[in-house]
Formats: structure tokens, C-alpha cells, sequence
């Protein structure tokens, strides 16, 4: 006899198709369930979040109920949603309800310290409410326990998967420096255009390939601070392009940058290093543990640390080679979507168990 498939739902703001990562992981995470033996359908909610207004809000709130009523099946909640979400409404769903959490969205960079406050309050009631939670990286689950009072016992972690890819050839003339990513305060991509500018001495171009209208002043000033260093003849903001530009856009280039001042995980670091690209970032976030020692890692808002990694990156090439095999070899050794899947999977058999237990 088959084996049912476990079921489950995923409540996702917004448009699913949206060019960043949480979004991307909720896509792949959703593809390759049924290979885990997970039926993992959207539930779609409203845009709008994390700063949705009430009624917004209120119509989130409201499909949730109508589909816990409808089925008893676990509800997934994205992060972006879930920690602003009144606690009270979690707990009363007749349903399990799991968070998915990308990275707390109290510690977003930029935020006044009162919202800062404000959300990390609230995504600790809201955790605090759900049955369980699936996370992108270990460093995010120890700040959930460590900060956010999360029990580790509540937590699995789910690395992002990595699809196999060519080795990019990395024979630009001159050689051409790729970042993704959106446009926002939190990348860091002005550190990246000040760190650039005190390479002026060497050839090279760069482009930064992501959605530019989620945060407009930050692209706004991103835009004007290219002009003022002189860097717009080499320095292109491309906006986001579809998966197979991006890829082609992968194996164009030469070295990747990522100057982040704090990642959940950066898969978009590791989709470099798929690409056996040499891959400098920063210690920020997980960027660490995404990168398994094979990056050069500086400090968040250090341009010129980040100037003096890249400059050993274009000027010599055993080390950018040695850094490509790094590369090459920490890509193998991370799991794909379908381990992430079956980590998924099996913490809804979890709370299942547990839910018919008590």
C-alpha cells in the first residue's frame, strides 16, 4: 500500500514569484516536497508585509482561519508575515501552526530603535505561539533561542538547497565583479561602491543584479553615490533578471561580492560558489556558515577591507584560483532542496505526533 503524502500548507505574502531569497527558498522548498513525500500547497495572503496596514492584516488573519477551519493540515508562515502577527490569533488556530523563518525582522539594518524594539517583541510572542520552527541556517536558530526565547527543541534547521552548475571560465578582460542582491540598506551595496572607488588603479566592472523599488531610497542613494565616486562607467545596476540571465550573469563573471550587513544565510553567496566563483564577503549574519571557510570574510561597513580582498582577488590569480576550488568544494558539500524537503517533512511529522498525542 502507497504511503499518503503528509500535507500542509504554506501562507505566503505577496506575489510567490517575488526575486529575493525568502521567496525563492518558499518556491524550491514547495518543488521539491513531493519528492519527500510532502504535499506542500501556497496559501497565499495579501501583500503588504511586514508593515501591512489593519486591514490588511485583518484579511491575513481571516484567510488563515477560514483555511485552518477547512483543513486540519499544519499551516507553514513566512517569517515576513508571521512576526507581525498578532500572538493571540496564532494560538487560537485550530491547526498546527509552523513558523518558516528567514531571519528575525528586528534585526533588519536601519531600523529605529523602537521599531527595532517593537518587532523584536512581537516576533517573540508570535514564535512563541506556533507549534514549531523551520529556519534557514543554524546562526539564525541561535538567535531565535538566544534572543527570541525560541526553545531548541522547537527548531529544525533547513539549509537552503544548491543546484549543480558549471564552473565559470573567469577569463574576463577586464575582469568583472558580480553582486546580487536588492537594493536595500541591508546588502551593504554602498560599501561595496566606496570600495570600489579605491580600486580605481585596476581594470575591472561590476554590475549588481536585484530588484531595485523595495526600498527607493536606498536605491535613490545608491544611484547618486555611483555618480559622486565617478563610477557609473563601470559600475552597472542591472535590476532583477530571470533565472537563466542570471546564471549566464554567473558564469560572466570572475568574482563575487556580497557586502551584507546581515544575511540569514546568502544563498545567492553559495549559488557563487556553485559557479566555482571566488566569493568575498563579510562576517555578518551567516554568512560564515554559508560560506564554510572558503570566502574571504570582512567585517560589515569595512570599504576598505573589502577594497584590500578584492584587490588579492583581481591582482593575484593563484589566490583567485585557490579560491575558486574553495569555492567549488564547499558548493558540493551543501545539501539540495531536496534535503530541505525531507527536514521539512519530518517536522511536520513531528508536530503531528505531537498534536495527536496531546
Amino acid at each position: 500500500m502507497t504511503k499518503a503524502p503528509l500535507r500542509a500548507r504554506l501562507a505566503l505574502p505577496g506575489d510567490p514569484a517575488t526575486p529575493t531569497g525568502g521567496y525563492v527558498y518558499d518556491r524550491r522548498l514547495m518543488g521539491a516536497a513531493p519528492g519527500a513525500g510532502l504535499d506542500l500547497s501556497l496559501l497565499p495572503l495579501p501583500g503588504g508585509f511586514p508593515t501591512p496596514c489593519g486591514a490588511t492584516l485583518a484579511a491575513a488573519l481571516g484567510i488563515l482561519r477560514a483555511a485552518a477551519d477547512a483543513d486540519p493540515s499544519p499551516i507553514f508562515i513566512d517569517g515576513l508575515a508571521m512576526g507581525v502577527m498578532p500572538a493571540e490569533a496564532l494560538a487560537a488556530l485550530p491547526v498546527p501552526v509552523i513558523a518558516l523563518h528567514h531571519h528575525p525582522l528586528g534585526m533588519e539594518p536601519g531600523l529605529a530603535p523602537e521599531r527595532a524594539a517593537a518587532l523584536i517583541a512581537s516576533e517573540t510572542a508570535a514564535l512563541a505561539a506556533c507549534a514549531a520552527v523551520l529556519t534557514t541556517s543554524h546562526e539564525t536558530a541561535k538567535t531565535l533561542t538566544g534572543r527570541l526565547g525560541v526553545p531548541p527543541e522547537k527548531i529544525a534547521v533547513a539549509l537552503p538547497g544548491l543546484d549543480r552548475a558549471p564552473a565559470a571560465p573567469r577569463r574576463g578582460t577586464p575582469p568583472h565583479i558580480l553582486g546580487v542582491g536588492t537594493i536595500s540598506a541591508r546588502k551593504g551595496w554602498d560599501v561595496l561602491a566606496r570600495a570600489l572607488a579605491q580600486l580605481a588603479d585596476l581594470p575591472w566592472t561590476a554590475e549588481i543584479i536585484g530588484p531595485r523599488d523595495r526600498e527607493p531610497a536606498a536605491d535613490a542613494a545608491l544611484q547618486g553615490l555611483i555618480e559622486e565616486l565617478g563610477l557609473s562607467p563601470r559600475l552597472r545596476l542591472s535590476g532583477p533578471q530571470p533565472a537563466e540571465a542570471l546564471r549566464d550573469a554567473y558564469q560572466g563573471a570572475d568574482a563575487f561580492c556580497l557586502p551584507s550587513r546581515y544575511e540569514g544565510f546568502g544563498m545567492v553567496a553559495a549559488e557563487a560558489m556553485a559557479h566555482a566563483l571566488p566569493v568575498v564577503t563579510t562576517t555578518a549574519g551567516a554568512l560564515p556558515e554559508a560560506t564554510g571557510g572558503a570566502a574571504l570574510l570582512v567585517p560589515p561597513d569595512d570599504a576598505e577591507a573589502l577594497a584590500g580582498a578584492l584587490r588579492r582577488v583581481l591582482t593575484d590569480r593563484a589566490e583567485a584560483d585557490r579560491m575558486a576550488a574553495a569555492s567549488a568544494a564547499r558548493a558540493a558539500a551543501l545539501p539540495t532542496w531536496e534535503d530541505a524537503a525531507r527536514i521539512a517533512a519530518g517536522l511536520i511529522a513531528r508536530v503531528t505526533r505531537t498534536e495527536d498525542a496531546a
